[in-house]
């Protein structure tokens, strides 16, 4: 079963590709060079977006 829904992966394959090309920027406004920071991005958005994602480890 998968863990993130479709909509969820689609945003972060896009913010992926954001990454790769340059041009995805942090809460701060610097350039995001890692994967992992890029991940998280995506799933934010699309927590915010209402697609399903499960909840932040605390």
């Amino acid at each position: 079963m998968a863990k993130y829904s479709e909509k969820a992966s689609e945003k972060v394959e896009k913010t992926m590709y954001e990454m790769k090309e340059g041009k995805l920027k942090s809460g701060s406004g610097k350039k995001v060079t890692s994967k992992k920071q890029a991940i998280a991005i995506g799933l934010s958005e699309a927590r915010k977006e209402g697609a399903k994602v499960p909840k932040k480890k605390s």
